[in-house]
């Protein structure tokens, strides 16, 4: 799936978990929205935290570090 799909997936169903928790009169099936809020939360912040970390890696000299690679190609 794409990340962006993905991404997208997560964020609709979080919000929709939200909303169905505001509306709960029941505590114990607001205290269960609650996880999945929280569940739905911690994934999204894994897959924010992985662009975060690819966004500032360092791909300087990225070619350069494949460069001995190359006499294996025929």
């Amino acid at each position: 799936m794409d990340p962006e799909q993905l991404m997208n997936a997560l964020s609709i169903e979080l919000h929709a978990s939200i909303r169905d928790m505001d509306g709960e009169a029941d505590l114990d099936r607001r205290l269960k929205q609650s996880e999945i809020v929280k569940n739905l939360s911690e994934s999204m912040g894994v897959f924010l935290k992985l662009i975060s970390d690819v966004m500032s890696a360092d791909f300087d000299g990225f070619d350069e570090d494949y460069d001995d690679y190359d006499e294996y190609e025929e």
